[in-house]
């Protein structure tokens, strides 16, 4: 090498003529330095363009590309074959790009300047695509910079990223037909639990690797939920290049926008949205990808008509915009181009389901970010905690806060009362609220805690400008217009500048961009607020039908005849818009909530009389209407509770809750009850209606169940007929239960065929509960061939169903095919031993089964080595109940076997069966080698004091065992004080239960020297064990020194006085004691009065129980009283 370099040096010397002294003129190397200049500019430009030209270039554009260098002699006809049988087209443009580069400059200046001649729109993305997208993005980081403050919640527990899109078959009846509102108060703001979530970066993904991406893609969502806020975070995060890097061009248009415009082509509307992209035909002609967003499709006000709209292909035609928005969506228009939308639900519907290839739901608030939210906002002076007080307490404001911007609005406003009121002035009403709210924005910058001042000189400038505010609400509201031109304000008298007033600026949002400017009321309920109260003052004096803005109709005179007009114009109109109108017209007849607008509304002399009208108008109409109770019937429940007029709400409320609503629900207490299912304390968790509900009731309140997540429907005498009814209710698209129980009904093999069709198509139920009704082995065969199909139910409850061996044969078969059931219930069925044996055939294959109930099925010992031989294979099943099922040694024997070898059961439960000494004895060989029992249930098995003992000897060296239950077992003392002894040195044990056995105070006192070092066990029963004195004072004596023990149960023994007195004096410095069971144990007034006393010191106690020791009423009460001054967090039963 070093050879080479000074052999070249020399040739370069040589080319050199002496010019002047040391100077001179190199004859190569000028052009020599130009020729590797342009070699190496030229490799640069292919390596630059290396992406570019994979990504755009096409079959055509490339047969035109060989075509022209095989003409001028760069390529071969060889090396053109070569390339054209590479494979894809990127490996085709690969291979070509790997010639011209082995080739000279002149091959790589052909090919450039073949690129940079071509007018085709491939030439031009090669070489503008890079520059054009960086230009765009930059436009757009600037265009959305303005909106980082307002959409940002400054958590990062809630923020985006952290609430996932939720992936939906398709808009429910409820979101294509009812109000915003009446959806989330449905719903309790809950989502369905069988929805997938679909994060940022998924959004254009495919679903599947077989899957395409989708072309048009619905994220519906209420009005408030973010859904501009999540196209906003997307645009920047695109921007970014954070997500979705394969699209290239996002062009993003509100309808805000498209409402400024009449007719244009494709082309032209982004040359005006985005004058820097010249050439829009290569952004919308299919050679990049490129992603349309149309934000907001609720506040379009064209009609989009997806039948009758002329078809346009071409993206240069000038066409309405309403054809122009139908055509993209249909593909006739930038069919290359992908397309989301973004819409409220209602009219999101509008869109044929056929054009739509994936919809998308926005999650709003969980009780739990509710609360993350207020500590992040509003934590000083723990206003936060403050504020979720009361929104506990009143759950219908605790529902709404599920929307993010309502949150923001419900907790500015209470905070705002909060520094200046008392807490008790909290408005407990929605009408309340925004009455407040309202006040809050006209008085923004006024000194807070002030005196009182006339608040006609408050609000007197705000006076005229809310009246006209109200208007424009109003008529906006009856035309499904949520946003406004400043034409549109100046039109009701709204002068421009009046709007940049604290009042005018918070409740209307001035959206502003290139082509438009627009307003819109904060949120779609401050809209319907301020119509209704516009609705309220106007129909005082109105003479006309205000829902008739510029016609005649015939004369409406007095408020009364105008509230009825109002009120039939909602329950007529089909979508519930006008729902939350009336409920806020409602709330304006409650003087408190009118007390905060007395500045801003002009109010006449009130005679009192118009509540009470109201409240009558409202329950006759309960009590009328259809069978069925829709959610426009419930609307009036939601009124009544405008109102404050309650008393019907919290009589069924109370009942509900006492469970009694037996033989009470008529039509208009059913009513009440569908608005109770939305916004009761006592239906959030679970809906208890056991012993209520009969066919007719059960059918009127069938929509309203529909929303229920658990549904406790118990002991209601339920025949076959309503199992039709719960099966369509099963069946429906909108189905949001979760568990249903049915148990101590009347359900037949009838009746389990309609559940069996509803499990084959619903999507959300995870558990049912058919205990003891009669659907016998014809009814589980219909249920198990629903369960083979069906791929959410995880937990089955058939016990007392006679469902004998021919029904677990049938269930059997689901073990083996169906993979999601994780706990099957088949007690006392009847199924006996051959039942068994193919119930443990099953286990064998089966994965997913962790619990399994066979009690009471006369197993025996054939069905119970049958299940023995199934758990040396099966490692998956945690727990195994085999209750009175007459197993003997044999069947332990195998049992035992199995559980050496088992290494995944966890809970065994063998009550009451014969298992005898030498079954005893098989299972304590089988706790010295097994490591993962950790429950084990042996009561009333005749083990006597040998068995017992041969257990005890295991407990010594097991360290899993964590409960063992051995009552009813003829247990004296010997077995007794084994068993202490192993507890000397167990360090799991937690759970020892020796009820009902002879111990004596003998082997209580064993037990008791045992806990003075055991730190293990929390819970000892001692229940009927022949202990007195002499064992208390023993046990007390270790309680002063053991500080693990958490519950003691003595009921039943012979304490007495003394006993008590010892136990009173341990209590003063036991610190680990937390129920204490004393009940029936003579211990007199005397000692009840030691414990009562003992426990002033005493910080752990919870429970306490005194029953039955002879203390009377009288001592009953002083006692109790003693113990709730001593100790007033602890539970007495005396």
């Amino acid at each position: 090498m070093e050879k080479k370099t000074h052999y070249d040096s020399i040739m370069d010397r040589s080319k050199r003529i002496m010019w002047q002294d040391d100077c001179y003129v190199d004859l190569q190397s000028t052009s020599s330095s130009q020729s590797s200049h342009t070699v190496t500019k030229d490799i640069s430009w292919i390596n630059k363009h290396q992406d570019q030209l994979q990504r755009f270039i096409t079959s055509p554009f490339l047969e035109g590309m060989l075509t022209h260098l095989k003409k001028v002699g760069v390529l071969s006809s060889a090396e053109e074959t070569r390339i054209l049988k590479a494979g894809q087209i990127q490996d085709q443009v690969n291979t070509l790009t790997t010639i011209i580069s082995g080739k000279d400059a002149q091959s790589s200046d052909t090919l450039r300047d073949f690129v940079e001649k071509s007018d085709c729109p491939e030439a031009q993305l090669i070489l503008n695509h890079d520059s054009m997208v960086e230009a765009h993005k930059g436009v757009l980081l600037r265009r959305y910079e303005q909106h980082r403050d307002r959409d940002s919640i400054s958590c990062s527990k809630l923020d985006i990223t952290s609430r996932p899109l939720l992936l939906v078959d398709g808009l429910s009846d409820l979101q294509q037909k009812e109000h915003d509102l009446m959806q989330v108060g449905a719903t309790r703001g809950g989502k369905r639990n069988h929805l997938r979530q679909l994060g940022l970066d998924k959004l254009l993904e495919p679903l599947t690797r077989v899957s395409l991406p989708p072309r048009v893609s619905l994220t519906a969502g209420v009005a408030g939920i973010g859904k501009t806020t999540w196209v906003r975070h997307f645009i920047k995060k695109w921007s970014q290049g954070s997500v979705c890097t394969d699209v290239s061009f996002v062009l993003p248009f509100t309808f805000c926008e498209l409402n400024s415009l009449e007719k244009l082509s494709a082309e032209r509307l982004v040359k005006l949205a985005f004058p820097h992209l010249t050439e829009p035909s290569l952004v919308l002609g299919g050679s990049c990808r490129t992603l349309l967003i149309l934000d907001g499709l609720d506040e379009f006000h064209c009609t989009l008509n997806f039948s009758d709209a002329a078809p346009c292909s071409d993206t240069k035609k000038e066409v309405s915009i309403e054809d122009l928005v139908t055509n993209i969506i249909r593909g006739n228009l930038l069919p290359d181009v992908a397309v989301w939308v973004t819409s409220r639900p209602g009219v999101a519907s509008l869109i044929p389901g056929g054009l739509v290839d994936r919809v998308t739901e926005i999650p709003g608030f969980s009780p739990a970010d509710i609360q993350i939210f207020l500590d992040h906002h509003f934590s000083e002076m723990d206003y936060a905690s403050k504020i979720w007080a009361h929104l506990r307490s009143h759950k219908i404001l605790m529902v709404m806060c599920y929307i993010p911007s309502i949150c923001w609005i419900v907790a500015d406003t209470l905070m705002y009362i909060m520094q200046s009121e008392t807490q008790e002035n909290l408005p407990r009403t929605c009408t309340e609220l925004y009455a407040h709210f309202c006040s809050m924005r006209a008085e923004v910058g006024e000194p807070r805690g002030r005196e009182s001042v006339k608040m006609e000189q408050l609000h007197g400038s705000n006076r005229k400008l809310f009246g006209n505010l109200g208007r424009l609400a109003f008529y906006g509201l009856l035309k499904h217009k949520y946003t406004f031109s400043e034409q549109d304000l100046r039109a009701y008298g709204i002068d421009l500048l009046s709007i940049q007033s604290s009042l005018g600026s918070g409740v209307l949002v001035r959206e502003e961009s290139t082509m438009y400017t627009a307003y819109r009321f904060t949120h779609l309920t401050l809209q319907e607020f301020l119509a209704a109260t516009f609705y309220y003052v106007s129909s005082k004096r109105a003479i006309f039908d205000l829902f008739s803005e510029s016609t005649m109709s015939w004369p409406k005179i007095g408020f009364q005849n105008h509230f009825r007009n109002a009120f039939q114009h909602s329950q007529q109109a089909e979508d519930g818009h006008l729902d939350v109108f009336v409920r806020f017209l409602t709330g304006l007849l409650c003087p408190v909530a009118l007390k905060p607008l007395a500045g801003l509304l002009t109010l006449g002399k009130d005679d009192g009389n118009q509540k009470p009208w109201a409240a009558g108008f409202l329950q006759s109409h309960l009590a009328g209407g259809g069978c069925v109770v829709s959610l426009r019937a419930v609307n009036l429940a939601y009124c009544l509770q405008e109102l404050q007029h309650t008393e019907l709400l919290r009589s069924v409320e109370e009942d509900l809750r006492l469970g009694s609503l037996a033989g009470k629900l008529s039509r208009a207490q059913c009513v009440v009850l569908g608005y109770l299912l939305h916004v009761s304390p006592e239906c959030s968790e679970q809906t208890n209606l056991t012993g209520s509900l009969n066919y007719t009731t059960v059918k009127c309140l069938l929509p309203q169940l529909l929303y229920c997540s658990h549904l406790r429907l118990e002991n209601n005498h339920f025949k076959d007929d309503v199992m039709e009814l719960l099966g369509s209710l099963l069946s429906a698209k909108d189905c949001h239960i979760q568990k249903i129980s049915l148990a101590e009904n009347a359900v037949s093999s009838k009746g389990a065929k309609a559940l069996s069709r509803a499990l084959l198509v619903n999507r959300t139920l995870t558990s049912l509960n058919l205990r003891n009704n009669n659907i016998g082995s014809k009814g589980a065969k219909f249920l198990a061939e629903a369960l083979k199909m069906n791929q959410t139910l995880i937990s089955a409850n058939f016990q007392n169903n006679n469902i004998e061996e021919e029904g677990a044969q049938a269930l059997a078969e689901v073990l083996q095919c169906n993979r999601k059931l994780v706990s099957l219930n088949v007690q006392k069925n009847l199924i006996g031993a051959g039942g068994a044996k193919r119930i443990a055939e099953a286990l064998k294959t089966n994965r997913t089964l962790t619990k399994l109930i066979l009690c009471s099925n006369q197993l025996g010992d054939k069905g119970t080595v049958a299940l023995a031989e199934a758990l040396t294979i099966n490692q998956t099943l945690l727990s195994l109940q085999l209750q009175s099922n007459s197993i003997s040694n044999r069947g332990m024997t195998a049992l035992t076997k199995a559980l050496r070898l088992n290494h995944g059961l966890v809970s065994l439960n063998l009550r009451e069966n014969s298992i005898g000494v030498e079954g005893a004895k098989n299972m304590a060989h089988a706790l010295q080698e097994n490591n993962s029992l950790q429950n084990l249930d042996l009561t009333a098995n005749l083990l006597h004091d040998e068995g017992v003992q041969a257990i005890a000897g295991a407990i010594k060296v097991n360290q899993a065992l964590t409960s063992l239950h051995l009552q009813w077992n003829f247990i004296k003392s010997s077995a007794t004080k084994a068993l202490a002894q192993a507890l000397r040195s167990n360090t799991t044990m937690q759970l020892l239960d020796l009820q009902e056995n002879a111990i004596g105070n003998e082997g209580v006192i064993f037990l008791a020297e045992a806990l003075k070092t055991n730190s293990s066990l929390h819970t000892l029963c001692l229940q009927g064990v022949s202990a007195g004195t002499s064992g208390a004072v023993a046990m007390a004596k270790s309680l002063m020194t053991n500080q693990t023990l958490q519950t003691l149960d003595l009921r039943g023994n012979a304490v007495g006085m003394e006993g008590a007195k010892a136990l009173a004096n341990a209590l003063k410095s036991n610190r680990s004691l937390k129920s204490l069971n004393l009940q029936e144990n003579s211990l007199g007034m005397d000692g009840a009065i030691f414990i009562a006393t003992a426990l002033k010191g005493n910080h752990q106690l919870t429970y306490i129980n005194l029953q039955g020791n002879g203390i009377g009423e009288s001592g009953a009460k002083v006692i109790s009283d003693a113990i709730r001054t001593n100790a007033p967090g602890c539970m007495v039963d005396i």
